[in-house]
Order: structure tokens, then sequence, then C-alpha cells
């Protein structure tokens, strides 16, 4: 999480004792901050394990508020994450499956008389 967003949510005060939404205070807020921080882990193509333990980590949100609100995402936009979880899912090396020519016997260098 960048310094900046942060900054970002401490200016404004949601409550003298918090320094981005609370939870308690501010649940729509709050929702908002992590879809937004679950974006951010999206591009930097982070899979759902890996963007919780990031918020959890770097932004104190607990992984079920976390692992909620990427279900509810997931749900509404199903043909974005079909997609980004195909294109982060591991692809056998394509080297291994094509034939190859049979390498060839270095040319001997030409003679110049």
């Amino acid at each position: 999480m960048s310094p900046r967003f942060v900054e970002f949510y401490s200016r404004k005060m949601y409550h003298n004792h918090h320094s981005y939404p609370c939870l308690h205070c501010h649940p729509h807020s709050y929702i908002r901050m992590v879809q937004h921080l679950i974006e951010r882990c999206l591009l930097l193509h982070m899979n759902r394990d890996q963007c919780i333990k990031a918020l959890a980590e770097h932004a104190s949100i607990r992984p079920l508020i976390t692992l909620t609100v990427w279900r509810e995402l997931q749900k509404e936009n199903r043909d974005f994450f079909q997609s980004y979880f195909h294109s982060l899912s591991p692809r056998p090396l394509m080297s291994r499956y094509i034939p190859r020519a049979p390498k060839l016997a270095r040319r001997k260098p030409w003679k110049l008389y």
C-alpha cells in the first residue's frame, strides 16, 4: 500500500481516533477502501491469497473482510475474474511440446585461396 494512498484517507477526518475509514463508524467508506486496495493488488498481478496477506500486513485489514469483498467483486465481475485467473495461471513451457528439427553439424569455414 502506498503512503500517498494512506495519506489521502488520513486527510479525511472520519473520526478522531481513525487514520482511515472505520468499519464500524463508516462501513460503506471502509468497504470502498478495501475494494480500491484489492483493485491495486490486481494491477500488481496478485492472486487472492497474496492480496489477503498484503492487506493484512500493510493496511491492517482483517483477512475475512478482504475475502468477503473479494468474493463480492468476483460475483459481480465473473468475466473479468475468469480472464484474470487465466492470465495468472502458470503455463507449461511451449518449447517442451514443439518438436524441433535435429541440430545440424556446424559448417566448416570456407578456405580462401
